[in-house]
């Protein structure tokens, strides 16, 4: 099984971002579950990468061309891909996931996370996805997303699609019920 990962190429303000990235990675190495993720050495995403390296786990990076020296593709990795653009990025990583979780990051971790959402309301894959709410930081997206639900402009299977989680041992045995 493989987990990909959404995160970031900064680490935040808060340390618990980081500290959170490298239990992540440190838990799926010791469970066995390869991490896919973006390819970067920096920030959150090199965080994550370099805990599941250091626990020998499995790391699959995928790398646009245009950001393999602005994000600085990372050297050590189990495997890395180095694609043509944004698009084949996310087509890459969701074809060797088993499922989707995002930690905290930026637009780009918000981008990749509402297209793996979109793709699978409408079946282009049944693949779990979580949010692993570190310190709160993605309460506020629940509760749109929860708005969303309320106003009519989200059906409930699709927000059921997500699952929530603060601790990340118990968002990865939800991950890995749901894709096995």
């Amino acid at each position: 099984m493989r987990i990909c990962v959404f995160c970031g190429s900064a680490r935040g303000f808060s340390p618990e971002y980081a500290e959170a990235a490298a239990g992540v990675g440190k838990l799926l190495a010791q469970r066995g579950i390869g991490l896919v993720y973006g390819g970067a050495s920096v920030g959150t995403m090199g965080v994550v990468a370099d805990a599941a390296l250091a626990a020998g786990g499995e790391v699959i990076g995928v790398i646009p061309e245009v950001l393999s020296d602005v994000e600085i593709a990372h050297g050590g990795l189990t495997e890395l891909h180095v694609v043509a653009d944004m698009h084949q990025r996310k087509a890459k990583m969701a074809e060797l996931s088993d499922a989707f979780v995002a930690l905290p990051g930026g637009v780009g971790t918000l981008e990749e996370l509402f297209e793996v959402w979109t793709w699978a309301q409408l079946g282009i894959h049944g693949k779990p996805i979580g949010l692993l709410d570190v310190a709160g930081y993605y309460s506020p997206l629940v509760a749109f997303a929860d708005q969303m639900l309320e106003k009519g402009f989200l059906r409930p299977e699709t927000r059921e699609l997500i699952t929530v989680a603060s601790d990340a041992e118990k968002l990865v045995d939800l991950m890995s019920r749901s894709a096995g």
